[in-house]
């Protein structure tokens, strides 16, 4: 009579354990994990119907066995899971007698650098210009202290200055620099000052190239340099002044051959376009 008893609480035991069984399973989801070009990721398995895009994430990592954790975005029939697959499945009404096709895609991965240096400290009043240099390797810099600094972008400490003492002293302006533009071959660096004076550096050795040249009346507004595909080497440029005149400069005889003198007002800008002509506004 034991024994009949004992055999009997067995098999309720064995056939609660399988109903549980039963039940698990028809809880998960046959699902199968392709890349967007319908490739498998391993065989068909069951799914829990509360995962969702976060479990199918750590999932979809651990089988590629990426030691960088990626975010992706999984899709059925073209409708991108947000919800959990039982949410998704009742909502759309889809059959689980089929295996269920999930797409996963990797998404875009944005990093943002830690900035190493946020400043290039140097000039002992306000920055007022700035120009790269045309590999942009360089920057140069004009301040209100009147020196013009060139800094290399790969080091960040100022490499030398065209006015001022540090590292080398060189003929400057006598007031703010104002503007400042390298020419398009990178061979030469003009700046304009606030007592309309023009001062040329030669990057390369780190010398003026001669003494300042003159010709506003007033402070300088605008500098451009003749395209490179117009005529090489560089040699001339144009300036704008609050005087109401736009110069044209040539860099090898150090003279002013154009004197634009038909603004009545400042002229506050000035470029030298691509087909020949200049451009100045008000």
């Amino acid at each position: 009579m034991a024994v009949e008893v004992s055999n009997r609480a067995s098999m309720e035991a064995m056939e609660v354990e399988k109903g549980e069984e039963e039940r698990e399973v028809n809880n998960n989801v046959m699902s199968q994990l392709t890349d967007p070009a319908g490739t498998p990721l391993g065989p068909p398995m069951y799914l829990p119907q509360n995962a969702g895009p976060k479990e199918l994430q750590q999932m979809v990592n651990k089988l590629l066995n990426n030691e960088e954790k990626l975010p992706y975005a999984f899709y059925i029939s073209d409708q991108e899971l947000v919800v959990q697959l039982g949410s998704y499945l009742q909502k759309h009404k889809v059959s689980v007698k089929k295996v269920l096709t999930i797409i996963y895609q990797p998404q875009a991965v944005f990093r943002i650098r830690p900035v190493s240096r946020c400043s290039l400290q140097g000039h002992t009043q306000a920055v007022l210009s700035v120009s790269f240099s045309p590999d942009g390797r360089q920057l140069a810099s004009g301040s209100g202290d009147t020196t013009v600094r060139l800094w290399d972008l790969n080091t960040q400490p100022p490499m030398f200055t065209c006015t001022g003492p540090l590292f080398f002293i060189l003929s400057g302006h006598k007031n703010w620099v104002l503007c400042i533009v390298w020419s398009p071959d990178g061979k030469h660096l003009v700046s304009g000052s606030k007592a309309g004076e023009l001062q040329c550096c030669d990057p390369q050795t780190r010398k003026p190239s001669g003494s300042p040249l003159i010709g506003h009346k007033k402070w300088i507004t605008g500098l451009s340099w003749e395209p490179l595909h117009l005529k090489a080497p560089c040699r001339r440029f144009v300036s704008s002044s609050k005087d109401g005149d736009a110069r044209i400069w040539d860099i090898s005889t150090r003279k002013c051959v154009i004197c634009l003198s038909g603004h009545t007002l400042a002229v506050t800008c000035v470029k030298w376009g691509g087909d020949i002509y200049r451009f100045s506004g008000l």
